[in-house]
């Protein structure tokens, strides 16, 4: 670790890791802790409430789709507890609206799956608008943005397919069938 980093951690290095992912969990924890973290790992939605509940850490890194929930309700226990500490969700399905819906209760960054620990840490001792990010080299494609705002609208509509298909003016089956796939590159 350097002293840049150090500094930049500050005296409390606390960090909570919320992942159901446990290989990826443990590797995460080890190369934290090469960084100068303290982390401390949390399995499930409920692992990570009673860690926020018992000792709010500093910086936390939760999965957003657990086993026994959304990672959200581990956000929104840990803005409670602690209003001043960076979080950073990850996930492997990437999409604006949950994107959107982690930021507005108080995640600091979110970050798509595969994440290294650089860019971890990088999302975590970020100053948000003080950094900006560089343009994508490569856009997302078209079938991408559609894809992308057909999960927003489903998650505007509390993932309520019926209406989500509705209001995209959508057979119903076809917004399932669509759901039900991996998101398009």
């Amino acid at each position: 670790m350097s002293d840049d980093q150090g500094a930049a951690l500050g005296a409390d290095r606390s960090l909570l890791l919320v992942d159901d992912d446990e290989p990826f969990l443990r590797r995460l924890a080890k190369a934290m802790e090469k960084r100068g973290f303290v982390p401390e790992m949390a399995g499930s939605v409920a692992a990570g409430k009673a860690a926020v509940a018992e000792r709010p850490p500093a910086y936390a890194v939760v999965d957003l789709r657990l086993e026994d929930g959304n990672g959200l309700d581990v956000v929104e226990a840990l803005r409670e507890k602690r209003p001043d500490s960076r979080i950073v969700v990850l996930t492997g399905y990437g999409a604006i609206a949950t994107a959107v819906a982690a930021v507005k209760i108080g995640a600091t960054d979110y970050l798509s799956k595969p994440a290294d620990a650089d860019d971890v840490m990088n999302a975590l001792l970020s100053k948000g608008a003080d950094a900006l990010p560089s343009p994508p080299e490569n856009p997302m494609s078209a079938d991408r943005v559609r894809w992308e705002h057909i999960q927003r609208v489903y998650e505007m509509c509390d993932r309520n397919v019926s209406e989500t298909a509705r209001r995209l003016s959508m057979h119903r089956r076809t917004l399932q069938r669509i759901l039900a796939k991996r998101s398009p590159r």
